[in-house]
């Protein structure tokens, strides 16, 4: 299987009420069976969540995090680790400052995995073409530095693949495998759109025709908190 990674160029500034599925069809030919992914930052702008924040006071937009999040896991300094209501455990609840009017602050989408299928039937209605959507954000690793993109949200390609019951290369029968290829897309597309290079979509051609399915990645990949053992 070989992967193309595909920046799409000439993003216009995202305003409330943007066609996303509409912009990026305009700039890139898209064929059956590619994943298009793209940033929380500009789905976030073009669904209005957004809020004002105090220029002036580097710390204004604490109050919105703790508004954000149903639990908060730590504190260290200014950084509070969070749990936000879609399941996720992030900083800061996700609320974002980077790439942003000064004096404004974004809010992750309501549900990602909704604001994904939105865009997946609006690329379906203007370019004919059954694709998969991954809405990504950027997200710290627990024991590791550095930071990855990862999904939170999915249309039309699978959150999650279960390898179990299947065989390694020596036959073994893999018992626990279930790999989140949801993520590996997002940070894969990351590759090309970068933190400061004005891309905020790319399209990935090449994936596994049996990933092309419907999705979740609240069902899929937040992990049940029954089932963990940091928490």
């Amino acid at each position: 299987m070989t992967i193309s990674l595909i920046p799409v160029q000439g993003m216009p500034e995202i305003h409330p009420g943007d066609d996303l599925g509409r912009l990026i069809a305009e700039r890139t030919e898209l064929r059956d069976g590619d994943v298009v992914v793209v940033t929380q930052k500009v789905v976030s702008k073009a669904e209005g969540r957004l809020i004002q924040v105090d220029p002036d006071d580097p710390l204004s937009h604490k109050a919105v995090v703790e508004q954000e999040a149903v639990r908060i896991l730590r504190r260290r300094g200014d950084l509070i680790m969070t749990e936000t209501s879609h399941g996720f455990v992030c900083a800061n609840s996700g609320v974002d400052l980077s790439n942003m009017e000064r004096g404004w602050a974004a809010l992750l989408p309501l549900d990602p995995d909704r604001s994904a299928r939105r865009i997946r039937d609006s690329l379906r209605a203007r370019a004919a073409v059954a694709v998969g959507v991954v809405v990504s954000d950027t997200f710290g690793r627990t024991w590791r530095v550095g930071v990855t993109d990862v999904a939170i949200g999915t249309a039309g390609v699978a959150a999650v693949v279960d390898l179990r019951g299947g065989v390694d290369g020596l036959g073994r029968v893999l018992e626990v495998t279930q790999v989140c290829v949801a993520d590996e897309l997002a940070s894969a597309a990351e590759l090309v759109m970068g933190k400061s290079a004005g891309v905020p979509a790319a399209v990935v051609r090449g994936v596994d025709p049996a990933w092309l399915r419907e999705s979740s990645v609240r069902t899929e990949v937040v992990r049940p908190y029954r089932e963990d053992l940091f928490r």
